[in-house]
């Protein structure tokens, strides 16, 4: 498994980390920098050979100009073409959509259209957490700036097959994933995604 923090900078406290929360279980886990230089000599091969990758969160805008500075962008498609699971959290969930909303470029948060796009639909993250999201992204949405998507609150994932969304899943119970669309009348509509609990998970 690839972890990969360009989102968040490439801080090596986070790569040991991981490595260290790795260590005692029977999963072999790299970590994909770009800062200052990228440490590995062919990342197209080390990822295609990766069962699964892991994109951090941090700065959506900043990961996309530095993928696609590098090719990753690129690279990860033919990764997701070849069946490697791609994943992760926050940046590391909208950068697979056509967009969502940011922070990147400050406080007041904005939206980001230019995402990769392997997923044809919008992401809102941090839905409950952060006042700004709901919002703004329903806005986006009715008005077309951004296609319909899903949006989750925190601790919440969606599975994709493919392109379809199959279901979503949470490590805590109570917060809920959404489809968020344009209705008829120009407004956003907006149903609760009840998602499954995961084993081990706590209760609330």
């Amino acid at each position: 498994m690839c972890f990969i923090n360009t989102a968040g900078g490439d801080q090596a406290w986070w790569n040991a980390t991981v490595h260290a929360a790795y260590y005692p279980r029977n999963v072999v886990v790299s970590c994909l920098n770009l800062f200052p230089m990228p440490n590995l000599s062919d990342a197209a091969a080390h990822l295609l050979a990766q069962d699964a990758v892991w994109v951090w969160g941090g700065s959506t805008a900043n990961l996309l100009v530095l993928w696609r500075l590098h090719g990753l962008d690129r690279i990860l498609r033919d990764c997701w073409e070849a069946g490697v699971v791609l994943s992760g959290v926050s940046a590391g969930s909208v950068c697979w959509h056509v967009g969502g909303t940011t922070d990147s470029f400050g406080p007041e948060l904005r939206p980001i259209t230019d995402a990769l796009g392997f997923l044809p639909f919008s992401n809102g993250v941090h839905y409950d957490a952060e006042e700004q999201r709901r919002p703004l992204f329903h806005r986006l949405v009715a008005e077309g700036t951004l296609p319909a998507g899903y949006a989750t609150d925190n601790g919440v994932g969606l599975v994709y097959r493919g392109t379809e969304m199959v279901e979503a899943v949470t490590e805590v119970a109570g917060p809920g994933a959404y489809s968020v669309r344009r209705g008829p009348d120009g407004q956003a509509e907006e149903t609760r995604i009840e998602p499954r609990l995961l084993p081990g998970a706590t209760g609330g």
